[in-house]
């Protein structure tokens, strides 16, 4: 199909980008990588009256030690996040995921900050974020505020992000020899997930986030706490689908999302040394 009819414009620097979303409010949408926009604008499932092209600042596209966190620009393209030196040294978790992240050309085009304000519950950035226990920096009008990545996703493609605001970083923990794990259950190796988990493990904590179990990522709180109070990879894997709300589609059924949820959690946990201890004892 053909998108409706748009204007386009590409300012040249962040301020320009901003004046321009406050100039026309929400008939404006950003575009950087496009790889989730385009295909909503073809089906006129969305229809935008501006396209905001903010591909060429070249100033959100970083990544940076900052103390115990590692920042990463908005604009980072995927295929940097993964072969990035640092993340791979500080977070290998946020490095892999983005390198299972669609094909080749997805991954030279598309961006961290657009994967993550897009929202969706079947990609596999929000999820890593998620687990990592990161937070997004979002410039608007007022400044800068930060936004932890548990208050980030709202619903099914709704962030915290208002019409007027931009991405521009993505911080997350240095999490060193921790271990981690991204289990992803695909029909082809470069499609969305059907059901997807992230986890790391570090010192003081587990985190776990889930892909495609509901209409946001969601983070798996119960198999957390089942860890924290020294449970084992099986019986902690066994709440990964509490709470949730899986949809069924030609992939698969909801049952089967749930019990998908359950086994790729238990490999997970025992990938990143979950044993039946609860951390610190």
């Amino acid at each position: 199909m053909i998108p409706a009819p748009f204007e386009y414009a590409r300012p040249t620097s962040l301020d320009g980008a901003l004046t321009l979303l406050a100039e026309h409010g929400d008939d404006a949408k950003l575009i950087a990588g496009g790889h989730s926009l385009l295909p909503l604008m073809k089906l006129r499932l969305a229809t935008p009256g501006v396209l905001v092209d903010i591909s060429r600042l070249d100033d959100l596209s970083y990544v940076r030690e900052r103390g115990d966190e590692v920042h990463i620009g908005g604009l980072t393209r995927h295929h940097d996040v993964e072969h990035s030196p640092v993340l791979r040294e500080h977070c290998g978790l946020l490095a892999h995921v983005a390198g299972v992240v669609g094909d080749p050309q997805v991954r030279h085009r598309g961006t961290l900050g657009g994967s993550l304000a897009h929202g969706d519950p079947a990609s596999d950035l929000p999820a890593a974020v998620l687990a990592l226990g990161g937070s997004m920096v979002l410039r608007g009008p007022e400044g800068d505020r930060v936004v932890d990545a548990g208050d980030f996703f709202a619903g099914f493609l709704e962030t915290a992000l208002r019409p007027d605001e931009v991405l521009v970083e993505v911080r997350v923990p240095k999490t060193g020899s921790a271990g981690w794990s991204y289990q992803k259950f695909v029909k082809r190796a470069q499609d969305w997930a059907i059901v997807g988990v992230a986890a790391v493990r570090g010192p003081e904590a587990t985190g776990v986030a889930l892909v495609n179990m509901g209409s946001t990522p969601v983070r798996a709180s119960t198999v957390e706490a089942a860890i924290a109070s020294g449970a084992g990879p099986t019986e902690a894997a066994s709440h990964a689908d509490d709470g949730t709300d899986p949809g069924a589609d030609i992939n698969a059924s909801a049952d089967y999302r749930r019990h998908l949820a359950r086994v790729l959690t238990r490999r997970a946990l025992e990938e990143v040394g979950v044993s039946g201890t609860a951390p610190g004892h």
